[in-house]
C-alpha cells in the first residue's frame, strides 16, 4: 500500500536515509522537514496519510518533534503518527499513546528497529489503525503511569468490583453485609478519588466500571 508520508527528522543523513529507504518500498513523500514548525505547517497544507517524526528537534532541540505529533493528532483526529526516538520522553509518550483512543500511532526506539520488514510493517500497520509501541517505551510508560485505583480502600476495590459485575446498590449491601447507606458513601468517595466528572450517578458508574477495567 503506497501512502503519502511526511518525514521530519533534523539529522540530515538520517532523513535522507528514511526518504531513500520510504520510497524504495513504494511510499510517496510529500515533505521531507527539520523542525516541528514545518512539521505542523507542511501537516496542515497536505493532508498526509502518516507522519514519521523524530522527538528531539529544532526549535529547543528538546521534544519538539513529539509536543508537535500530540498537537497535530489534537487537530486532526486519527491521524497516523509514528514518534522515531533515541529515547523515552515520558510525558508527550502518555499524551501521544492516550490521543484518539490509541489508535493509529507508534513510538519506537531507533536502535531497536532491527530489520527493515518489521519498520516498514509498522509503518502499514498504524496506517491502517494498529497501535506499534517498543516493548522498552512500554515498561518505561507503566514505571510513571499511576494506578488511578491507589488510592481506594479494599472495602472501595470491593464495591467497585461489584458494580463492575452488574450489582446495583441494594445487592451490594446484601452481599457485604453492610447498609444501603454504607455502600451510597463508598460509592461517593469512589467517585471522588478517581475525579469523575459530576454527572449523572449512572454516567460516575460507567466511567467507575471503565477505570477498573484499564487497570
Amino acid at each position: 500500500m503506497s501512502l503519502r508520508l511526511i518525514v521530519a527528522e533534523d539529522a540530515v543523513l538520517l532523513r535522507e536515509g528514511l526518504i531513500g529507504l520510504l520510497q524504495r518500498v513504494g511510499h510517496d513523500i510529500i515533505a521531507a522537514v527539520g523542525d516541528s514548525d514545518t512539521l505542523i505547517t507542511a501537516t496542515r497544507a497536505e493532508q498526509p496519510d502518516l507522519i514519521i517524526t523524530d522527538v528531539r528537534m529544532p526549535p529547543t532541540r528538546s521534544d519538539d518533534g513529539l509536543r508537535a505529533a500530540v498537537q497535530l493528532r489534537e487537530e486532526f483526529p486519527g491521524l497516523p503518527v509514528l514518534v522515531l526516538s533515541q529515547y523515552v520522553e515520558r510525558s508527550y509518550a502518555l499524551g501521544l499513546l492516550d490521543s484518539g483512543g490509541g489508535t493509529a500511532v507508534g513510538y519506537l526506539l531507533k536502535e531497536r528497529i532491527a530489520a527493515v520488514t518489521d519498520f516498514t510493517t509498522a509503518i502499514d500497520q498504524i496506517a491502517n489503525g494498529g497501535t506499534v509501541v517498543d516493548p522498552e517505551v512500554i515498561q518505561q510508560l507503566v514505571r510513571i503511569r499511576k494506578d488511578p485505583l491507589e488510592a481506594l480502600s479494599p472495602r472501595e476495590h470491593e464495591v467497585l468490583g461489584l458494580i463492575a459485575q452488574g450489582h446495583t446498590n441494594s445487592t451490594i449491601a446484601t452481599q457485604l453485609f453492610i447498609s444501603p447507606a454504607a455502600v451510597n458513601k463508598h460509592i461517593g468517595n469512589i467517585f471522588s478519588k478517581l475525579d469523575l466528572p459530576t454527572t449523572t450517578d449512572g454516567h460516575r458508574r460507567v466511567l467507575a466500571v471503565l477505570t477498573y477495567l484499564r487497570t
